[in-house]
């Protein structure tokens, strides 16, 4: 441990395997909520796009599709957070996995994000009274901090 992972031996790496699942979790996560959104502007018949409202009629009939939603943006809100989010941990993440942590710490980082990620989605899906919301976006984000502070003190070379 304490030692930068070859490249070659990333497959028989513990704390790599462990990333590679936990964030293939999140980011199939963060897809699902593409699909959510999907599901909400077609129950909602709330769209952006004029072609996407092609299906409910022509012409002005269809412009009134045309339109927000409260639920439709309450979804998409949670998705940009996930973009917000989720994508630093990757490249964070891949980087703090590469850095040689111990499996049981880097274990606990992984899970205390994912599930940090998921309580924030059912938050902002349910919607949940905060602090809730908040608190799950401030766990998720202290864990992504935190491997960033270990990467940057494993690798410091200034």
């Amino acid at each position: 441990r304490g030692e930068m992972a070859k490249s070659t031996q990333l497959i028989d790496n513990e704390v790599f395997r462990a990333y590679a699942t936990y964030t293939a979790i999140v980011l199939l996560k963060m897809m699902l909520m593409s699909l959510i959104t999907a599901y909400f502007r077609i129950t909602r018949k709330a769209f952006v796009n004029p072609e996407d409202t092609a299906s409910f009629g022509k012409g002005e009939s269809a412009k009134k599709f045309l339109r927000t939603d409260p639920d439709v943006e309450r979804v998409r809100r949670g998705h940009l957070n996930d973009l917000e989010n989720i994508v630093p941990f990757v490249g964070i993440g891949l980087l703090y996995a590469l850095s040689g942590p111990e499996l049981s710490t880097a274990l606990l980082h992984f899970r205390i994000f994912t599930g940090a990620r998921i309580c924030h989605t059912f938050a902002y899906l349910i919607p949940l009274p905060q602090p809730g919301r908040g608190l799950s976006w401030a766990v998720g984000y202290s864990v992504t901090f935190s491997m960033a502070y270990k990467v940057l003190k494993t690798a410091w070379l200034l």
